[in-house]
C-alpha cells in the first residue's frame, strides 16, 4: 500500500510538471483547433467552399492560387476574373470580358497537394468570335510534394518563377488595367511549362529559392527571323498537345529577412530550337538567356514594385539574316494608399507607372532595332470596396519609335 501511494503521489508531480511546462503548447494547439473549428463550420455552412485570404501567399503565388495550401478542407475551388474598357485616341473605344480564371486544389493528404489553374480569356472561345482571339487553356497543373520548409518538389504543368507579375498575377495584386508590357513581351506573362521544381525558404536567413527544369521557349520561330516583337512571347510551348521537349533550367531567389520588403533575380537558360519533331526546319547552335533583376516594398500606405530584364539569343545568324539577338527592358510602379492618408477604411492607392522597353533592341543585321523602342508613362487610381475586389482607372501615354499615342482604361477585377 505504502509503494502504491507513493507512485501516485510522483505520478501526480510529474503530471503537474508536465502540463506547467507544456502549458505554453497547449494554448498554441488550443488556438490552432479553434481555428480549425471555426474554418470547419464556415465550409459547411458554404457546403464545403473555403474563403480566400488575401494576405497568404504561398512560394510567391497568388492569394487565390495559394488558397488550396491553407485550407483545412481537402477540396479547394477559387479563382480570379477582369474585365475592362479603353478608349484610345487613335482608334474606337472597346470593351473586354478580359479573364476569367478557375483553381481547382485538393490535398491528398499532409504532403500531396494537386494544385491547377484553368483560364478563359477574351471571353473564351466562340464562333462569333472572327479574329478568333478567345481561348480556353490549363494555365499551370501540377502535383505538390511537401517534404520540408528548407525543400520541396513540384512536378507536372507549371508557372515559371521568372519575375515579378508571372507568379502573382491576380488583378488585386497589380495596379494597373493591363499588365505591364515588358512582362508581356519580354517575360511572357502568364508562361507555364511542362517540367519539374525543388524549392523552399529558409526563414533564418530569409531566403526563398526555386530551382529546376521546364520545357525550353522555341525561339526559332518566325517573329524571331522576321524582327517581330512578340518573338519571346510566341516561342511558349505550355500546354498544348504533344510538345516538343527540350530541356532548359530555370532558377530563381528573393530575400525576405526586411518586413514589408522582397528583392531577387531569375534566370532562364537553354537552347533556342525547340522543334525536336520537326528536324528538317530544327536548327542547331542556338543558346537562349534571360535574366531578370526584380524588387517590391510595402511600408504602410507606401508600396513599389519593378523590374529589369533582358534576353539574348546567341547564334541567331543560324535562323535568318535579320533575327532578333537581344531584347530588354524595365519598369517601374509606385503607388501611396490615399485612403489611408485621408483617415477612411477603404484603401485607394494612386499610383505612377514608367516602362522603357525594346523587345528588338538587337538584330543580326541591325535592321528593325528601332521599330518596337517603347516608352509609356501611365498614371491612375485604385479603389478596394473589400480586400478581394477593385476597381481601376488609369490613363497611358504611350511612344513607339518616336510616335505618340494615349489611352484611357477603366477596369475592374475580383479573386475568390
Amino acid at each position: 500500500m505504502k509503494k502504491l501511494t507513493t507512485a501516485l503521489s510522483l505520478t501526480a508531480v510529474l503530471a503537474l510538471g508536465a502540463q506547467s511546462a507544456s502549458l505554453e503548447d497547449r494554448v498554441k494547439a488550443l488556438e490552432e483547433q479553434n481555428m480549425a473549428l471555426s474554418e470547419e463550420v464556415l465550409a459547411v455552412q458554404s457546403e464545403g467552399f473555403t474563403a480566400v485570404d488575401p494576405t497568404q501567399s504561398y512560394s510567391g503565388l497568388g492569394a487565390a492560387a495559394s488558397k488550396v495550401y491553407y485550407s483545412k478542407n481537402p477540396l479547394s475551388i477559387g479563382g480570379y476574373g477582369e474585365m475592362y474598357y479603353a478608349d484610345p485616341d487613335n482608334g474606337d473605344d472597346y470593351s473586354n470580358v478580359y479573364r476569367f480564371v478557375t483553381y481547382f486544389g485538393y490535398r491528398f493528404n499532409d504532403w500531396i497537394i494537386l494544385n491547377a489553374e484553368m483560364e478563359f480569356e477574351n471571353g473564351g472561345a466562340t464562333p462569333q468570335d472572327p479574329d478568333n482571339s478567345g481561348y480556353v487553356v490549363m494555365e499551370f497543373l501540377y502535383l505538390d510534394f511537401l517534404f520540408d520548409d528548407a525543400f520541396n518538389l513540384r512536378v507536372g504543368s507549371l508557372l515559371v518563377p521568372m519575375g515579378h507579375i508571372g507568379l502573382r498575377h491576380e488583378p488585386t495584386l497589380f495596379n494597373t488595367v493591363q499588365r505591364p508590357e515588358v512582362e508581356r513581351y519580354l517575360i511572357p506573362t502568364t508562361w507555364g511549362e511542362n517540367g519539374v521544381l525543388a524549392y523552399g525558404r529558409f526563414d533564418s536567413i530569409g531566403i526563398e529559392y526555386q530551382a529546376g527544369v521546364i520545357n525550353a521557349l522555341n525561339v526559332n520561330n518566325s517573329q524571331t527571323s522576321s524582327g517581330g516583337n512578340k518573338w519571346i512571347r510566341s516561342a511558349r510551348q505550355g500546354s498544348k498537345n504533344k510538345a516538343a521537349w527540350d530541356p532548359a533550367f530555370v532558377g530563381r531567389v528573393d530575400y525576405t529577412g526586411i518586413n514589408g520588403l522582397k528583392v531577387g533575380a531569375s534566370v532562364y537558360y537553354a537552347g533556342g530550337s525547340n522543334l525536336k519533331n520537326d528536324p528538317v526546319n530544327d536548327v542547331s547552335g542556338l543558346t537562349t538567356t534571360m535574366f531578370d533583376i526584380h524588387a517590391q516594398y510595402d511600408n504602410g500606405p507606401f508600396s513599389f514594385y519593378g523590374l529589369y530584364t533582358q534576353t539574348t539569343l546567341d547564334g541567331a545568324e543560324n535562323i535568318s539574316p535579320n533575327a532578333v539577338k537581344k531584347g530588354s527592358g524595365y519598369y517601374a510602379n509606385v503607388s501611396y494608399d490615399v485612403g489611408d492618408l485621408a483617415g477612411l477604411e477603404y484603401k485607394i492607392p494612386l499610383f505612377v507607372q514608367y516602362q522603357n522597353y525594346n523587345p528588338v533592341e538587337e538584330t543580326v543585321d541591325g535592321s528593325n532595332q528601332d521599330t518596337y523602342q517603347t516608352e509609356l508613362t501611365t498614371i491612375g487610381l485604385n479603389f478596394f470596396p473589400m480586400d478581394q475586389v477593385v476597381l481601376k482607372a488609369d490613363y497611358t501615354m504611350k511612344t513607339v519609335n518616336g510616335v505618340d499615342s494615349n489611352i484611357a482604361s477603366l477596369g475592374f477585377g475580383f479573386i475568390f
